[in-house]
């Protein structure tokens, strides 16, 4: 009965037996939500979306028993009870209750604002232990959740690959407007891909019961740092959003720590995680899990463009918010499964450093610029200039060589961390081309030099314009570019499926997507 005089009546502090000052009214798609003081309650709207049906009173009543009863795993001081909404012979709504019910809410303890993750997040007060605290709630969730039968059944790949396809299907009238068509057929290809390569690591998840009756919501909005840690609001209207596996609500939380710009926090918590469950083989599914509630954030907000009553503000908000989504699950799925080192190679001036910046942003590569540590390694402002004869001064071979040596020793310290990483050079010398596939064999990382060609005519133009831009670290110049080319050696020493040329001649953002579906296709050929 969520109509309008319901509503009425619970936004009076009378209402309430404990007279709270004042009540904060608050709805979702699905709930009303009164804060009421030290208490809040919320009520069910009468709704039917397919995925959900609270159309009947009877349906509110048990969906209200639901979340009751889930929620108390995780907050179980914070969910209080159930309670009856009357109205009596007068008509007067109330919560006595005096005649005949009409409605059910959730009566909970009301978490104090000022320590929920969000905020804490976005003022900096949030610390490492915290984050260790919130993993080891999790893993002590997931140890004692429910596992077996039907469960079990929704980590079954037939199933997943459903929900995949699904995920398509429903979004493909996106495409040009929240969604390219080139995103979607790559992040399309991921998937599939990776289910078919990794089939078994998915069905032996489900051996091991890792599938587990979840919370199925976990983002930074529902957790609350008090009494230790409180999570809450799980997902109780239906079990196919809450069964998953362990993997899978880890990715969840990782995924919109580094959406709302705590990428680092999202790798602390999935190594506390790691370290508390001893769940090392989550890691090989994170990714692939990570593009997919990317994905489902980028298709539910495109849902909106669907509401006729949707103003254009709005509109063109959820459109902006949808494709930050899908450039998400674009960028997990372009990431490489193993470690990887990635050499740019070409002369000056053929878009080598754009390409990489690019490439490291979207593959989450460190990224090595030699001309950086050049000018770092002596002493040199990056900002500085120091236009010198070609093989003379900073440039000289004996210089190269140290600088080189240096980002080869850097390079393979983050690749012992496990990181994938790229070096932003010219890599002219087939000797140091060599040191660079040596040593990514022996730390055993997967290696690719993209070789960046591009016409004189354009090289020329751009080593021009360059010179006038402000905080360019290269030293490139157009009168040098005759000795580069007498002095580059060709790149004949490294497997051909090692070695990508790339026409750096087309728009900068195909370049990139090309490189990384051609490097995809070789890492998993």
């Amino acid at each position: 009965m969520t109509h309008p005089r319901l509503v009425e009546a619970m936004t009076k502090p009378g209402f309430y037996p404990h007279r709270p000052p004042e009540v904060e009214t608050l709805q979702t798609h699905i709930s009303f939500i009164f804060l009421a003081g030290d208490y809040v309650y919320k009520v069910k709207k009468a709704v039917d979306f397919g995925f959900l049906d609270f159309t009947s009173l009877e349906k509110r009543k048990h969906f209200c028993e639901e979340e009751l009863r889930l929620n108390r795993r995780l907050a179980p001081d914070f969910y209080l009870d159930v309670v009856e909404i009357a109205e009596d012979t007068g008509g007067n709504i109330n919560l006595e209750p005096r005649g005949r019910i009409i409605e059910y809410a959730v009566r909970m303890r009301r978490l104090p604002a000022d320590r929920m993750l969000k905020k804490l997040l976005s003022e900096g007060r949030f610390s490492p232990p915290d984050m260790e605290k919130i993993a080891r709630k999790v893993s002590d969730f997931h140890r004692q959740a429910d596992t077996g039968g039907r469960i079990d059944e929704n980590g079954a790949p037939a199933v997943i690959r459903h929900n995949q396809d699904e995920n398509f299907e429903q979004t493909e009238k996106y495409i040009g407007t929240t969604i390219p068509g080139e995103t979607y057929r790559f992040i399309q290809s991921f998937i599939n891909g990776f289910m078919d390569r990794h089939r078994p690591l998915f069905e032996r998840r489900v051996r091991e019961h890792r599938i587990r009756d979840c919370h199925g919501d976990l983002h930074i909005e529902h957790i609350c740092l008090v009494d230790g840690v409180v999570i809450f609001d799980c997902i109780e209207f239906n079990e196919r959003f809450r069964f998953g596996d362990a993997a899978a609500e880890v990715a969840f939380l990782a995924m919109d720590l580094d959406f709302n710009g705590y990428p680092d926090h999202a790798t602390a918590f999935v190594d506390a995680y790691v370290r508390h469950s001893a769940d090392i083989e989550l890691v090989k599914l994170l990714n692939f899990y990570r593009a997919y509630y990317a994905y489902v954030r980028g298709k539910v907000i495109s849902f909106r463009l669907d509401d006729r009553g949707i103003g254009e503000r709005d509109r063109e908000a959820a459109k902006e918010l949808a494709s930050r989504y899908f450039d998400l699950a674009y960028a997990y799925a372009a990431r490489p499964e193993r470690k990887t080192l990635i050499l740019t190679a070409g002369l000056m001036g053929t878009g080598k450093s754009i390409l990489a910046s690019r490439l490291a942003s979207l593959l989450r590569a460190d990224l090595i610029r030699t001309d950086v540590v050049r000018k770092e390694m002596l002493h040199i402002d990056p900002g500085e200039h120091r236009y010198e004869e070609f093989g003379k001064g900073i440039y000289s071979e004996e210089v190269s060589r140290r600088v080189y040596d240096r980002a080869l020793e850097t390079a393979a310290s983050r690749l012992r961390a496990g990181k994938s990483v790229i070096i932003d050079a010219s890599f002219k010398s087939r000797t140091e081309r060599l040191k660079a596939a040596q040593m990514a064999k022996d730390l055993q990382a997967d290696f690719f030099i993209l070789e960046c060609r591009l016409p004189d005519r354009l090289i020329t133009q751009r080593l021009k314009a360059r010179m006038s831009e402000k905080g360019e670290v290269s030293d490139g110049r157009a009168d040098l570019l005759g000795a580069q080319k007498g002095d580059f050696e060709a790149i004949d020493e490294v497997p051909a499926r090692s070695h990508i040329v790339v026409d750096t001649s087309r728009d900068p953002e195909r370049c990139v997507h090309g490189v990384i579906a051609e490097i995809q296709k070789r890492q998993t050929a």
